[in-house]
């Protein structure tokens, strides 16, 4: 149940719905509040929605739960990083990264705090937002509890605590200075009426007659600011950088790929504050099929731009490309998990539909890598064999057990899938057999051998027009096989005693509630034609009579005749 709730949560967590998963998560952690995996995902949920007290909680309870797991101190400094407690990040992170060294997502959240945390000119106040106690204090005092109602007052403590520098922008705010009072523990006043008539008011000024009205003057042009020569020069070249970029662009789509290149380098040399110069040469690598160039301008672009602050959806599309060149090298590397963790970084930024789908493709290239590289006939014969055996001992679940052997070698073989659905038969687990019949009939349709075991389960569990139809379908590629003629005689018997009513009223009550699960059934019975055709049968017999010239009624009536909703007698 813990787990189910926990698929759940994930997919709303991949398709951006944070709120449900938050919500799915929390489910699951009523069922299983040990596990400490759902606490690192919910927590991950609220840091999504900047909700960084609660992801904080959670990420706590993580590291309390498994403090031997390194992903626990990543939420853990992802949480207090939100609130601005940039050191406490780096502690988290240094914590994670001596559990585990390697960790890439570690490394590049402890640089990212590390940064923040060396920021110059820190707003002496800073450290009074930083910390799970804020909330708590704003909502204990009777003045800011009611700021909490408006969205713009919390938007501005939030923005505070990611970074405190900005709180020079908000002391004007007359809510701001009663906030400093609260977390600094001192009463601030705020200008009162009689504060404001200390000051004299301004002598009302007397109206002076307006002058006759001259010709309006021409305004003055305005004089151009100066710029300094560092400046303009600066302007100069990042122009000059956007002309070559275009000119780059322009070469890309005519697959001129070496004139792209020297534009998009030109670019780079004269603005290398703009990392779109080096995910557009990345890209035109990875075009020619120069994998290992697109990788490290990928690699670059990253790194600068992490330090320009720039826009996530950059960086993510940076990752994006990288893994795409990674996929590429994983073809004859046959390392996909390369690509994948990047894909996933990517992710991790911006989740972009055109990532997602990329990294579904490269797990799914790794999955069927796998198999092929697990696929051996020869020992897959061995494993059947081993199953037959044990299938002749009775024991059938270690005989299953060698034939999912056999299948994992060569799932392509249809007498495996016959032979297990043999043993699920025996064991009873006729959803699982019907579904292995099913398989083997669709590898192999002239196998005969998939509709006898196929037609033999349908029959037990009493769906016996559905078993009729098996076994006749079966005798159209193998007319004289005996096992299925007797499969028809056995079913047509077991229909004509349900006519005669010759089974129990249990039993036709049990057939008839199955039947109407059916979706075949429901829809003839749904056909206001057919409810005529049944209305007919009952009332103008004559009218039925005509009916059952069409084919295609007939075929409907035998169909609900078989099901055992309709009876002839």
């Amino acid at each position: 149940m813990a787990d189910e709730a926990k698929g759940r949560g994930n997919a709303a967590f991949s398709a951006g719905r944070f709120e449900e998963a938050i919500r799915h998560f929390s489910e699951a952690i009523e069922l299983a509040p040990t596990n400490h995996v759902l606490y690192s995902n919910r927590s991950a949920a609220y840091a999504s929605l900047e909700r960084y007290a609660e992801a904080l909680t959670d990420a706590l309870k993580t590291v309390e739960l498994k403090p031997d797991w390194s992903k626990g101190y990543s939420r853990l400094g992802a949480a207090h990083l939100g609130l601005g407690s940039a050191d406490e990040a780096v502690s988290a992170y240094e914590k994670g990264l001596e559990l585990d060294p390697s960790n890439e997502a570690l490394k590049s959240g402890l640089a990212d705090a590390r940064r923040r945390a060396r920021l110059p000119g820190a707003s002496p106040f800073g450290k009074i937002f930083q910390g799970p106690d804020l909330w708590a204090k704003l909502t204990a005092d009777p003045t800011t509890r009611g700021y909490l109602q408006q969205s713009d007052f919390v938007k501005m403590i939030q923005d505070v605590q990611k970074n405190p520098n900005n709180i020079n922008l908000y002391l004007s705010d007359q809510r701001m200075m009663q906030v400093l009072g609260v977390l600094l523990n001192v009463k601030m006043r705020a200008p009162t009426d009689e504060m404001e008539r200390d000051f004299p008011e301004p002598e009302p000024v007397k109206p002076q007659q307006e002058p006759a009205k001259r010709a309006p003057e021409p305004e003055p042009k305005p004089e151009p600011m100066e710029v300094s020569e560092e400046e303009k020069e600066e302007r100069e070249r990042k122009a000059e950088a956007q002309k070559e970029k275009e000119a780059g662009n322009m070469a890309y789509k005519k697959k001129d790929f070496e004139t792209a290149i020297q534009h998009y380098t030109r670019a780079i040399e004269l603005d290398d504050g703009d990392i779109s110069f080096l995910t557009n040469r990345a890209a035109v690598y990875l075009e020619m099929g120069k994998y290992e160039d697109c990788i490290k301008d990928c690699d670059k672009a990253v790194e600068r731009g992490r330090e320009l602050h720039s826009d996530f959806k950059m960086i993510a599309k940076a990752l994006t490309r990288k893994g795409t060149a990674l996929g590429k090298l994983a073809k004859c590397s046959k390392d996909y998990e390369p690509a994948i963790e990047t894909f996933q970084k990517a992710l991790t930024e911006h989740r972009n539909p055109d990532t997602l789908k990329k990294l579904n493709e490269a797990e799914r290239a790794k999955k069927e890598l796998e198999q092929q590289e697990y696929f051996d006939p020869k020992i897959a014969d061995e494993e059947r064999e081993k199953g037959n055996e044990l299938f002749k001992q009775q024991k059938y679940p270690e005989a299953v057990k060698h034939y999912t052997e056999a299948l994992r070698r060569n799932p392509k073989d249809p007498r495996v899938y016959s032979n297990r659905a043999a043993c699920y038969t025996k064991l009873g687990a006729m959803p699982e057999g019907l579904k292995d019949a099913e398989k083997c009939i669709e590898l192999d349709p002239s196998f005969s051998k998939g509709y006898t075991r196929k037609g033999a389960l349908q029959f037990l569990m009493k769906e016996h027009d559905k078993a009729l139809e098996t076994y006749q379908e079966g005798l159209k590629h193998d007319p004289n096989n005996q096992e299925l003629m007797d499969g028809v005689r056995r079913c047509i018997e077991q229909i004509n005693k349900t006519n005669r009513g010759e089974i129990s009223a249990e039993d036709l009550k049990e057939r008839q509630a199955k039947a109407m699960q059916d979706p075949e059934i429901q829809n003839i019975l749904s056909d206001p034609i057919m409810r005529q055709v049944l209305i007919d049968f009952q009332e103008n017999p004559r009218a039925a009579q005509e009916h059952l010239k069409n084919p295609q009624v007939m075929h409907k009536i035998q169909k609900l005749v078989g099901a055992g909703i309709v009876q002839m007698r």
